[in-house]
């Protein structure tokens, strides 16, 4: 047998012996729904062929946008689209076939937050999908004296999870987050 299948062999073993980690649970990894604008983002309102009525805006605490010709619409959780739609409604009286769309420039609103024994807890945007092991890399990692098998995560929806770094870091358990979660190291 030459070397080269040899090694080749060995990295196949290595592969499948790695197909037998501790599976992830199903019901614990959230899936990711459609984008949602939320306080503090900004988005850009383009109106074709209407420059003074195109805005770039950030959506108000309160959760509205103001637009000339408009006034004030709701924009946190809808969807570019569901935005687009609204504001093309509101000028469709007002402007000739209305063409509008909604980009989003930057997203400010959805956070989670980490506190407790972390190196720098704070709050950290949520850009995409993450989980608890994510957002402990983003604060820092764990300080020296944090408890590692009590790690609690309040859900925005009030739920309340408790999880084991090890099982984190280990595979086992896979946590997703939302927007408005708070993961506690206590």
């Amino acid at each position: 047998m030459s070397r080269s299948v040899g090694i080749w062999m060995a990295m196949a073993a290595v592969a499948v012996g790695c197909s037998h980690a501790a599976p992830v649970q199903d019901d614990e990894v959230k899936h990711i729904t459609e984008f949602r604008l939320s306080r503090e983002d900004v988005v850009e309102v383009s109106v074709w062929k209407e420059p003074d009525l195109s805005r770039t805006l950030p959506v108000r605490p309160d959760g509205k946008i103001t637009l000339p010709l408009v006034g004030d619409l709701d924009a946190a959780g809808k969807t570019p689209a569901e935005l687009e739609s609204a504001v093309q409604q509101k000028l469709s009286g007002l402007v000739r076939d209305p063409r509008v769309t909604v980009l989003v420039r930057d997203i400010n609103g959805s956070r989670v937050y980490v506190t407790g024994m972390v190196a720098h807890p704070g709050a950290f945007a949520l850009r995409s999908s993450m989980d608890v092991l994510q957002a402990l890399a983003m604060a820092g990692g764990l300080a020296e004296f944090a408890d590692r098998g009590e790690i609690a995560i309040l859900h925005a929806d009030g739920t309340r999870h408790v999880v084991d770094y090890d099982d984190l870091v280990n595979g086992k358990v896979r946590r997703k987050l939302s927007s408005g979660d708070t993961v506690v190291v206590p």
